[in-house]
Formats: structure tokens, sequence, C-alpha cells
């Protein structure tokens, strides 16, 4: 199950994992984030004890959103060392995901 993020936690969970982090900016309210919600949760079982995959509700959580400029949901990240190394905005597929997040790990 993917890793719920918030403000309060987004230093310790995110900036200093010590290994690649993906991080699914969503809101309850928006459908694109509701299609996308079943491929986070798989690449979390697929990529369990090799990267983080987390979700971070933009309403619950505004400060994070804001520090990333995410305007539009839903707005992928991808962090390795506390830095973003890739980013994708709307909806995506499972592949393009699991691309990204291998070349993190490399």
């Amino acid at each position: 199950m993917a890793l719920e993020i918030t403000d309060a936690n987004f230093e310790e969970t995110v900036l200093k994992s010590t290994k690649p982090v993906l991080v699914d900016f969503w809101a309850a309210w928006c459908g694109p984030c509701r299609m996308i919600t079943p491929i986070i949760e798989e690449l979390a079982t697929d990529f369990e004890g090799k990267a983080t995959i987390g979700k971070v509700n933009v309403d619950q959580n505004p400060n994070v959103s804001m520090k990333y400029g995410v305007r539009s949901i839903p707005t992928i990240l991808i962090l390795k060392d506390g830095e973003v190394v890739d980013k994708h905005v709307g909806v995506t597929t499972k592949q393009a995901l699991q691309d990204k997040i291998n070349a993190a790990l490399a």
C-alpha cells in the first residue's frame, strides 16, 4: 500500500530517504487521480524494499504542494537523495512510471 505522505512527515519520509521516492500529488475530487490510484498501489507492492511509493493529498497538505509548484493533479515526482529527478503531470501508464523508478534506482 502506498505510504501517506504529509506536510509533517515529508522531510523524514522523502527528503531523508536512502531510496528513490515516487510521490503522487492527488485529491479525492480529482477523476484522473482516481484513475491512477490502482497503478500507484501496484507500484508500491512491486517496488517494496527498493523504492518508496507515497501519496500527498494536496487539499490536506498545501505546504508540500506549494513548495514543489504543484498546480495540476495528478502530479508525480520522483525524488532521489532529496532532489527531484523526474516529474510527470497527468495520467500515465504503469510501464512509464516503472521506467522512471528504475532509472532512479540505477
